[in-house]
C-alpha cells in the first residue's frame, strides 16, 4: 500500500495538487507517518477556480500552506466517520474548522461534494472532493 502522495501521484487526476503541496514543501509531511485524511481536489476541482488562481496561490506560499492544510484532518477519518458528523464541524491541520453535512451526499462547507471515499493509504485516508475548500 502507497502511502498519501504515491497514492494520488498514481492516480492522474491530482496533479495541480501535487504540483502545490511540491511548492508548498508539504510533501514530506504528507509521507510522514500520519494519519491523515486528505480531502483532495482533482485537477477539475482547481479549474473550477477563476483563471490566474492557481498561479497566484503557487507565488504565495503562505497562503497556499493555509490553503492545503485545510484540506487535512489529523487521523484516518474513513467515509461511515464522516456520515457519523453530519451536522459538526473537524478541526483542519491549518486550525480552521469545516462544516460538515450528509443531506444530498456529502458536503464540505456547504459547497465541496465528496465523491470518492476510503482511498486507504499506508499513512491515512484520501476522500476525492469537487472544489477546493477555501478556509474563511
Amino acid at each position: 500500500m502507497h502511502d498519501i502522495i504515491d497514492t494520488a501521484v498514481a492516480a492522474g487526476s491530482f496533479k495541480t495538487l501535487a504540483a502545490a503541496l511540491t511548492a508548498a514543501s508539504l510533501i514530506d509531511t504528507l509521507k510522514g507517518a500520519g494519519p491523515f485524511t486528505v480531502f483532495a481536489p482533482t485537477d477539475e476541482a482547481f479549474a473550477k477556480l477563476p483563471a490566474g488562481t492557481v498561479e497566484s496561490l503557487l507565488q504565495d506560499i503562505p497562503k497556499l500552506t493555509a490553503i492545503l492544510t485545510y484540506h487535512v484532518v489529523a487521523g484516518k477519518v474513513m467515509a461511515a466517520d464522516v456520515v457519523a458528523m453530519d451536522g459538526q464541524s473537524a478541526k483542519t491541520v491549518n486550525g480552521a474548522m469545516v462544516a460538515i453535512s450528509t443531506r444530498d451526499g456529502v458536503k464540505l462547507n456547504g459547497t465541496s461534494t465528496v465523491v470518492t471515499t476510503d482511498i486507504a493509504c499506508s499513512n491515512g485516508v484520501i476522500h476525492v472532493i469537487d472544489s477546493v475548500l477555501l478556509p474563511q
